[in-house]
Parts: C-alpha cells; sequence; structure tokens
C-alpha cells in the first residue's frame, strides 16, 4: 500500500513494534478461534506479555515500569489492530484503567497495585456504564455511601470489558447523590470482595474473545483507603482522562482499517470474475484507491494527535474528533472491503467478515459518536 512517511516513531520504538507483532504471531493467532468459543482470552497471554514489557509501559520504573511515553501503548494498539485479533484487552488496562492509578492513587495503593499490573498478575477493568446510563455519566445510579471510615457501595454496571478476568476494578459510583457531576467518586474494588459479583459474560455481535459482563454490588463495604483520589473529584478525573482513552480507540481503528485494506487488496488480486481478476476492474481500483487516500490522510492526524497527547496539548474537543473520524473510517472501510470479498465476505472465515463485526463497536464505546459530534458542536458556537 501507498503511505507517508511516518515520523513519530523512532528506531527503538520500531524495534518494539517488531517484538509485539512476532509475539502475538506466536503467542495469540493460533489460539484465538478457541478464545473466540471461550468468550476470554487465555490469562497466561497477560503473564507473557507483562514478561516482555508490553503491559503499561507508562509505569515508572519505581513501581515495575519502563516509564516509557504514550507511543509505547500506541504500538500496541496499532499492532492489536492490525492482528484482528479481538478480545486481548490489553488497551483498556494500559491506556485506560492503569492510568487512573498513575495520576490519581496515592503512594500505597501505587505500591500495592502498579507492579502486579505491569507483570500482568493483576488485570484491571473500569466500571462507568450502568443499564440506564451510558454515555451520561452524570446519571450514573451506583452509590458510595460512607459509613464510619468505610463505604458502603451499592448498584450495577454493564459492558464492562475485562470484567470476567479483572482482579481490580475502578468503580465509578456517587458518594454524595444530591451533588451531580461533584457527587461521583472513583474506588478500587478488588475481585472476591464479599457482595461483589460479577454476571455472566455477555454474548456479543462482534468481539467473541473480548469478556464482557456485567457486575454486581450488594452491599460491597470498602475503607477510605480505597477510594481512588479525592472524594467528589471523579467526574473530573474521567473528563481528564477520556481523551486518552479515545485516542486508544482511534488509533486501533486507523491500524485495523489499514490491515483490512492490505488484506483485500492481495484477495481482489486472486479473485476472479469474467475470467479476470476484479483487481482490474475500474470500480474496484476507485474503491482500493478511495480508501487508501482516506486511511493515508488519517494514519497522518493520528501521529499529529499522539505528537499533541505527548506534549500534553490534547484537549477534549480533539480527542473527540479523532475518535469520531478514526471509527466511522473503519467502519466505512471494512464494509466496503467485505463488499469487495463478494460473498465470502460474510463467511466468519474470512478475517473481513470478523472485523465487520468487531468494529460495529467502535462507534458505540469510549462515547457514542454522537456524543463526539455534541463535543466539537458546542465548542463550535459557544
Amino acid at each position: 500500500m501507498s503511505g507517508m512517511p511516518r515520523y513519530i516513531y523512532e528506531e527503538e520504538h520500531e524495534m518494539f513494534r517488531n517484538s509485539v507483532r512476532k509475539f502475538l504471531e506466536t503467542e495469540a493467532e493460533p489460539y484465538h478461534a478457541q478464545w473466540e468459543k471461550d468468550g476470554h482470552v487465555d490469562r497466561q497471554l497477560w503473564i507473557k506479555a507483562g514478561e516482555q514489557g508490553f503491559l503499561s509501559p507508562t509505569v515508572a520504573e519505581e513501581y515495575g515500569g519502563v516509564g516509557a511515553d504514550f507511543r509505547y501503548n500506541a504500538i500496541v494498539d496499532e499492532e492489536v489492530g492490525r492482528s484482528g485479533l479481538t478480545g486481548i484487552g490489553w488497551g483498556l488496562h494500559s491506556d485506560i484503567a492503569v492510568p487512573y492509578i498513575i495520576s490519581y492513587g496515592n503512594e500505597a495503593q501505587k505500591e500495592k497495585y502498579l507492579p502486579k499490573c505491569v507483570s500482568g498478575e493483576i488485570i484491571t477493568a473500569i466500571a462507568m456504564t450502568e443499564p440506564g446510563a451510558g454515555s451520561d455519566l452524570q446519571g450514573i445510579k451506583t452509590t458510595a455511601i460512607k459509613d464510619g471510615d468505610d463505604y458502603i457501595i451499592n448498584g450495577s454496571k454493564t459492558f464492562i470489558t475485562n470484567g470476567q478476568l479483572s482482579d481490580l476494578v475502578i468503580v465509578v459510583a456517587k458518594t454524595d447523590p444530591s451533588a451531580g457531576a461533584k457527587g461521583v467518586s472513583l474506588f478500587l474494588v478488588e475481585s472476591g470482595t464479599p457482595g461483589f459479583s460479577k454476571g455472566a459474560n455477555l454474548e456479543k455481535v462482534g468481539m467473541k474473545a473480548q469478556d464482557t459482563s456485567e457486575l454486581f454490588f450488594q452491599d460491597v463495604r470498602v475503607s477510605k483507603d480505597q477510594l481512588l483520589g479525592e472524594e467528589g473529584m471523579g467526574f473530573v478525573y474521567l473528563m481528564q482522562d477520556l481523551p486518552q482513552e479515545r485516542l486508544s480507540v482511534a488509533i486501533n481503528a486507523v491500524a485495523n482499517a489499514k490491515s483490512v485494506l492490505e488484506q483485500t487488496v492481495e484477495y481482489v488480486k486472486e479473485r476472479k470474475a469474467f475470467g479476470k481478476s476484479i483487481a482490474t476492474f475500474q470500480n474496484t481500483q476507485f474503491k482500493l484507491a478511495e480508501m487508501d487516500t482516506d486511511i493515508t490522510v488519517a494514519e497522518a492526524y493520528m501521529d499529529r494527535c499522539l505528537e499533541l497527547h505527548i506534549n500534553k496539548q490534547f484537549d477534549s474537543v480533539a480527542a473527540a474528533k479523532c475518535k469520531l473520524m478514526a471509527t466511522d473510517l473503519q467502519c466505512k472501510v471494512i464494509d466496503e472491503c467485505l463488499q469487495l470479498h463478494g460473498g465470502y465476505g460474510f463467511m466468519w472465515e474470512y478475517p473481513v467478515a470478523r472485523a465487520f463485526a468487531d468494529s460495529r463497536v467502535q462507534r458505540i464505546y469510549a462515547g457514542t459518536n454522537e456524543i463526539m459530534k455534541l463535543i466539537i458542536g458546542r465548542e463550535l458556537v459557544k
């Protein structure tokens, strides 16, 4: 495929990329079909990834990490997206959940949890979404009411990525239900805590190897030491960290679209119709040209967003734009690629079929694309 030189990454980053790619080829690809049947990846994958330094590379050396910048996270996101091996929930862990502990955890929390997050001994999840509150984080009903030096958590969450395998969950709850956004706090809740239970692994349209769960909290007692950051600051923390989450989703989306297009280019060269390779048809060439152009532009934009993020200049509006653009493009490209595969594109054995099913949720989670438009639009007319 054509494209532009990428200057955001240096030689050391490409060496890291090669190691991630080889790891996925040997440790994930041969087993992925079984993981789709199981509804989750093998836990040993996390331990092996931790041994290779693929988990939470931004964690400081004093807590067992390497203190790298977010480019290493981005490479992992790209390689997982490129591979099409859905269900490997490292992005949720490394890009979304663990950074809350890095940013807002106290020293005791960091010492207790971060080394095991890096090693893969602890798998994290973040429990925001509720049955009646998706993108509306202010509308959550889960409560954490103070009781002496403890908090009592009651409520339920749904669509929680890594929910089944998780050892540590960041729970978003209302410590003051009457205070709106100012009454939201975050708590670190360990699996096995009395009253905390996990529902069945949810059956989804796509992302079959990704465990996704309902979580239930019935009079779950946690000490004040499990409060993450300050009481009442949870909504602020979520707003501050959502841009990185959306960037992570967008990076994965563009890499996945690019990979599916590369596969499709090879397929149309081999597929025959009316006695000729369909790669020789003008319509095929036009479709490929349009997609290649769109992906080239998107990749350049994503690199710029990544640069802004590293330099702490990436704001919520820029994040909304990149998430909206990248996930819309991903779905558009994969739909076009499936069409070029003809009937075979609708067969589950073909990667494009899996990509078609897996990609659709990208426009929903991390804030729906309608919410992204709202964020952008409000900034334009304020």
